[in-house]
């Protein structure tokens, strides 16, 4: 399979072009938004006890797993077999992290993730792994995500699939938007995510 992996539709061409706009925004989005990023960790260190960055063990392509990089947003930061997923109202949020969650600015250190070649900037949304061992018992082609890179923004994020997950179905509606991604991968659709994700992604309520 190639870096991308999605199905019969990307060629090595593609794949490539894929990797050189992900290092090319990515450095680019983290010169700019550096300012930003620095102002948020010094708001997330000077207003709540622990570490400014929280680490959390994803699985990638191929299922391959690497530690996500965010802003902490939570008094907790949990990483192990049971791993309660983030509610509307979630007292383990801090007043600072309620702000970075809702603009999405807690995920910007993920810029690192995509340079290391972990991450894409469009992808499926990479989830802790006690959620992927529940949710891969309940859905049936929910490890066919694993044939592309996660994303830092992908299509069920911007068609509102994003956020708290209160059923099975949810889910379920949000890996079928990862796979229909996959399956008709497009380096322009890429583009065309990025472009809704900065537009409507900070704006939307998520489920």
């Amino acid at each position: 399979m190639t870096d991308v992996a999605m199905a019969a539709v990307a060629g090595p061409a593609e794949s490539l072009g894929k990797r050189i706009v992900d290092i090319g925004l990515a450095l680019g989005l983290l010169v700019f938004l550096a300012p930003l990023m620095i102002v948020t960790a010094l708001a997330v260190k000077t207003t709540s006890p622990g570490p400014i960055l929280f680490r959390q063990q994803r699985a990638g392509l191929h299922g391959q797993t690497f530690r996500i990089l965010k802003f902490r947003t939570m008094t907790v930061t949990e990483d192990g077999d049971t791993i309660r997923q983030a509610t509307r109202g979630d007292q383990r949020v801090t007043p600072v992290g309620a702000l970075l969650r809702r603009a999405s600015i807690d995920e910007l250190p993920q810029l690192i993730n995509v340079l290391r070649g972990e991450m894409s900037l469009v992808g499926p949304r990479p989830h802790a792994l006690a959620h992927d061992r529940y949710y891969g018992a309940l859905i049936s082609d929910y490890a066919a995500r694993y044939r592309t890179k996660p994303g830092l923004t992908g299509l069920a994020q911007v068609m509102g699939a994003r956020g708290e997950t209160q059923t099975t179905e949810d889910m379920r509606r949000r890996i079928e938007f990862d796979n229909r991604y996959i399956d008709e991968w497009r380096l322009l659709g890429d583009l065309k995510i990025l472009v809704l994700t900065a537009v409507l992604v900070p704006f939307q309520k998520a489920y």
